[in-house]
C-alpha cells in the first residue's frame, strides 16, 4: 500500500452559515436539548475535592471515553480545543476516592440494593477484596494472598476452563497485549473483549471485502466530500465531538445522510458547546433522514443497486464506476445477477422504504463523485450483520469510493482504544497483527519464545454458557478473569447471565469500581482487584482511534485521590503468569511501558511507529490516510470482492414489531441520565409510532406491555417519529426481551433485535397469560413522569 501521511489537524471554516442554524433564539432556549454548559458546571463541582488533578487529565491525557481520539485538548482533524459530555461524563471515574470501609464491607444485601449507578458514584475499589462461599461481607486482603488463590485455581483446572475478558473502560493498548500474550502462555484461547461484541462484524465483512479490518478513511474525509451517509449511527449522541466535524463538513458542501428507523434527534439538530456559532444557534445536521427497517438495511441497498443496474442497461457508465470495477473488483457479473433476481416488491417490504425514495438516493449516489459511509450498532448488532457490512462495502466497491481523499468504509467506533483491542490479539480469533492462523500462530511462537493453544478459543457469550455444562465437561468454566465490564447489564438474558457468574467456582473482577454483577455470589470465591486508571499507569499508555491514530498518554501526577493499593492492569496479568509458571514466566516479564510498545511494533507489523511514542501529544496513523490507496486491497489478488448476499427473514407474524435497544444518555452500561435530553424520554420509554400506537388504541403515555417467548418489558408508550413497525426500548432495561444462544453467523455477536407483541398494561395483567413468563419490572408507578 502506498502510503499518503495524514496532514495534521486543519483550521475550521470561520464564517457563520446561517442556512445550517436551527433557530434564531440564543441557545435553544425552550427547546427539549442538552444543557451542555449546566452539566459542565455540575462535572466541575463534582471534581471540587480533585479539581488540579481533573484539569491536568482534560490538559494532558487522552480521553478515555468515544474513539475519536482528542489528546489534551487538540486532536488530528480540526485546530482548537475539544471538549465533550461524554469524557466529563467519565472524569469522575478518575478522580474520585476511595470507597469508605462500611460500604465496602457492608452486608451484601445492603450492597444488592444499590444500582450500577449509585455503586459507581460511591468511589473506587480501595484494596483487593474476598468473599467466600456462604459470606455475607467482603473482606480485605493482602495482594499476595489474593493472586494465590488465583493462580493455584489455576494450576488445577484445564486451561480450556478458565477464560480472560477485558472491557472497553479505557483499558490501553499495552494492557490489551499483555492480557493477550498472558492468556495464551498460561494456556487457553477463551479470551474475549467488549469492541469484538460492538463491532467485530465490521473487521469480518471488511476483510472478505476488502482485505482490511479498519476504517479506510479519515474524518477529515467528511470535509467536503459529497455525501457523508451514516448508517445505524447516532455519532452525535456516542461521540458529540463529532458534531464539530459533521458542521465544518456542510459548511463545505458535504450532504448528510442518516439511514436509521427512528428520526434520531441528536443527528438532526444539534447545539455544539465548543463552536460559538452552533452553541448560539444549533446546527441542522442531517440533510435527510431514511427511516428503513430494523433489519432492512440489505434490502434497501439491494434496491440502490437494482436501480443503478436499471440506470446502466439505459445509459452504460451513469451509475457504475466501470474503470474502477474492472481494475480494482471481483464478482461484478454475479452480483448483478443477484441483485436483477429481488424484486422490488420484497425490498420495499424489507427495507420500509418507498420505490421513489430509494431512486432519489441512489440516483444522488450516482451523480456523486466521493461518498463516504459510516456506520455503528444499528448495523452491526444482527444475526446478519457481516452481510449488512458487507452489502456496505458493496456498494462503495461499485462506485469506486475507496482508498482516496473524501471516500471510504468507516466503522464508527464507540470507545477509546477499542479499535486497539483486537489489533493487540486480545480476541479469540486474532493474534496480534493477523488472525489466528497456523502461519501467524507460528510467526507469534518464533516472536514469543513459546508453543500457543491451538484450539478455538470461545467468543464471550458461549463462555457464559460453558460455565453451566456439567461438572466433567472438559470446556466447562470454573474461574473467569474480568478486567471490567458487567454481563448483566449488557448481554441478552440477564437472568441466565447471573445463574452463570453464580455458578462460577472462582470469579475475579478487576476494576476500578463495584458494579451489580460484582455482587453476584461463587461457588467458593469472588476476588475484587482494585486496577489503576490509564492516566496512573506507569510510564503512561497508548490507543488507538477510529481513524488508526495511535495516541500516546502520558502518566499524571497529582492524584489527591490516589488508591494507594491500586495497580496497572498490564502488571497485574504480568503477576499472575509468575504465579501459575514461575520457570517460563521471564517469556512474558516487561518491566515498563516502553518494553511493551517496543515488542507491539514486533508482533503487529502496522504498529511500527508505537515504540516512538513517548510524551505527551505523540502520535502517529498506522496504514497511512487511506488503506487501499489507489484502490488496491490488501487481498490475495489485490482486488475487492462484490459478495451478493440475501434479504434476512426475520419471520415477523401480522401485527408483531420489532424491536432494538438504544442507548440514550449513556456509556457503555454506564447510565448518566435518567431522561434522554434529546427526546426526553425516561428509561421505561418505549418509542414508536403514533399510528401504530393508534392501531391498538394506545394513548402516549399508557403503560404497555412488550414481551415475547422470552421475557416481558413493562413500560410506557412515548410515541415519536419511527418508521412504522419498530420500537426501541433502552438497553440494559430491555434486555429481558432478548434470548441468548442467538449469534451472528460470521463474527459471533450477540444478536439485539427480536420481534415482540405489545399489548395495554390493564389489559395484558388482566389475562397473566401463562404462556409468558411473568417478570416483575419496576411498578410503572415508580416511574412515572412527576
Amino acid at each position: 500500500m502506498g502510503e499518503t501521511k495524514h496532514q495534521g489537524p486543519i483550521k475550521a471554516t470561520k464564517t457563520p452559515q446561517p442556512k445550517h442554524w436551527v433557530s434564531p433564539i440564543p441557545f435553544g432556549l425552550g427547546k427539549v436539548k442538552p444543557h451542555h454548559f449546566r452539566d459542565t458546571m455540575k462535572v466541575a463541582w463534582d471534581n471540587k475535592d480533585n479539581i488540579g488533578y481533573a484539569t491536568r487529565i482534560l490538559t494532558q491525557g487522552v480521553c478515555d471515553g468515544c474513539a475519536l481520539g482528542v489528546s489534551g485538548l487538540q486532536d488530528q482533524t480540526l485546530k482548537g480545543p475539544h471538549m465533550c459530555t461524554t469524557r466529563m461524563n467519565v472524569l469522575r471515574l478518575n478522580t474520585m476516592p476511595a470507597l469508605k470501609e462500611e460500604i465496602v464491607h457492608a452486608d451484601i444485601d445492603d450492597l444488592r440494593k444499590y444500582s450500577s449507578t449509585d455503586l459507581r458514584k460511591l468511589g473506587r475499589i480501595p484494596y483487593p477484596l474476598i468473599r467466600r462461599k456462604g459470606e455475607r461481607k467482603f473482606s480485605r486482603l493482602t495482594w499476595n494472598e489474593a493472586m494465590e488463590i488465583i493462580a493455584n485455581k489455576m494450576k488445577q483446572l484445564d486451561p480450556k476452563q478458565y477464560a480472560f475478558y477485558l472491557t472497553s473502560r479505557g483499558i490501553t493498548n499495552e494492557s490489551y497485549y499483555v492480557a493477550g500474550k498472558v492468556a495464551r502462555f498460561l494456556g487457553t484461547n477463551n479470551i474475549d473483549n467488549a469492541s469484538r461484541i460492538c463491532h467485530s462484524p465490521s473487521k469480518t465483512a471488511l476483510k472478505r471485502s476488502i482485505g482490511v479490518g479498519a476504517s479506510t478513511a479519515n474524518y477529515q474525509d467528511w470535509f467536503g466530500t459529497d455525501v457523508l451517509l451514516f448508517w445505524g449511527s447516532v455519532a452525535s449522541n456516542a461521540s458529540p465531538v463529532s458534531t464539530k466535524y459533521m458542521l465544518e463538513a456542510k459548511k463545505r458542501g458535504t450532504k448528510i445522510i442518516v439511514v436509521n428507523p427512528y428520526s434520531e434527534p441528536a443527528m438532526d439538530k444539534y447545539w455544539i458547546p465548543s463552536n460559538m456559532e452552533s452553541a448560539l444557534f444549533g446546527t441542522k445536521l442531517a440533510d435527510d433522514f431514511y427511516q428503513v427497517n430494523i433489519g432492512g438495511d440489505i434490502a434497501f441497498m439491494h434496491g440502490i443497486m437494482k436501480h443503478w443496474f436499471e440506470m446502466e442497461d439505459r445509459h452504460y457508465g451513469s451509475a457504475i464506476n466501470h474503470k474502477f470495477v474492472q481494475q480494482h473488483v471481483n464478482g461484478y457479473e454475479d452480483l448483478v445477477n443477484h441483485v436483477k433476481q429481488q424484486t422490488w416488491d420484497d425490498i420495499i417490504k424489507s427495507s420500509g422504504i418507498s420505490k421513489e425514495r430509494i431512486i432519489e438516493l441512489a440516483e444522488l449516489l450516482a451523480r456523486s463523485k466521493n461518498a463516504v459511509f459510516a456506520w455503528a450498532l444499528g448495523l452491526t448488532m444482527h444475526s446478519f450483520a457481516t452481510d449488512n457490512i458487507s452489502q456496505v462495502a458493496n456498494l462503495a466497491l461499485l462506485r469506486g469510493y475507496l482508498g482516496r481523499e473524501n471516500s471510504g468504509l468507516m466503522p464508527f467506533r464507540g470507545h477509546s482504544s477499542v479499535q486497539g483491542s483486537g489489533e493487540m490479539g486480545a480476541d479469540p480469533f486474532v493474534l496480534p497483527g493477523s488472525g489466528f492462523d497456523e502461519e501467524n500462530a507460528k510467526r507469534m511462537e518464533q516472536i514469543w519464545g513459546f508453543e500457543l493453544p491451538k484450539w478455538q478459543g470461545d467468543i464471550v457469550g458461549v463462555t457464559l454458557e460453558n460455565i453451566v455444562l456439567p461438572d466433567d465437561h472438559e470446556r466447562k468454566i470454573k474461574l473467569y478473569y474480568l478486567s471490567g465490564g458487567n454481563f448483566l447489564e449488557t448481554m441478552p438474558d440477564p437472568d441466565f447471565v447471573e445463574k452463570a457468574l453464580s455458578e462460577l467456582d472462582i470469579r475475579v473482577h478487576q476494576d476500578i469500581i463495584l458494579n451489580t454483577s460484582t455482587l453476584v455470589d461463587a461457588k467458593e470465591a469472588v476476588i475484587v482487584l482494585p486496577a489503576k486508571t490509564r492516566y496512573e499507569q506507569e510510564g503512561g499508555g497508548t490507543s488507538t482511534s477510529t481513524e488508526r491514530m495511535v495516541y500516546f498518554s502520558p502518566q499524571i501526577e497529582g492524584n489527591k485521590n490516589e488508591i494507594e493499593e491500586a495497580r496497572a492492569e498490564w502488571k497485574i496479568y504480568i503477576d499472575l503468569a509468575k504465579r501459575v509458571k514461575p520457570e517460563t514466566a521471564h517469556l512474558v516479564e516487561f518491566t515498563s511501558g516502553q518494553e511493551i510498545r517496543d515488542e507491539i511494533a514486533i508482533a503487529n507489523r502496522d504498529y511500527d511507529g508505537i515504540q516512538h511514542l513517548k510524551k505527551q501529544g505523540d502520535v502517529f496513523q498506522w496504514g497511512g490516510a487511506w488503506l487501499c490507496e489507489g484502490g488496491v486491497c490488501p487481498t490475495s489478488d489485490g482486488k475487492g470482492n462484490l459478495i451478493s448476499v440475501e434479504i434476512p427473514e426475520l419471520g415477523k407474524k401480522e401485527g408483531q414489531f420489532v424491536v432494538t435497544s438504544r442507548r440514550g444518555k449513556q456509556f457503555n452500561s454506564m447510565v448518566y441520565k435518567e431522561t434522554d435530553p434529546f427526546n426526553g424520554a425516561d428509561r421505561y420509554d418505549v418509542l414508536m409510532n403514533a399510528e401504530d400506537a393508534k392501531q391498538i388504541s394506545i394513548a402516549e403515555g399508557e403503560g404497555i406491555v412488550v414481551y415475547n417467548g422470552f421475557g416481558v418489558f413493562q413500560g410506557r408508550a412515548k410515541f415519536v417519529d419511527i418508521a412504522r413497525g419498530n420500537l426501541e426500548v433502552h438497553f440494559p432495561e430491555g434486555n429481558f426481551l432478548l434470548p441468548r444462544g442467538r449469534y451472528e453467523k460470521y463474527a459471533g455477536i450477540p444478536d439485539y433485535n427480536i420481534t415482540v407483541t405489545v399489548e395495554k398494561a390493564d389489559r395484558y395483567n388482566a389475562r397473566k397469560d401463562v404462556q409468558y413468563v411473568e417478570k416483575q419490572i419496576d411498578d410503572l408507578e415508580v416511574n412515572a413522569p412527576l
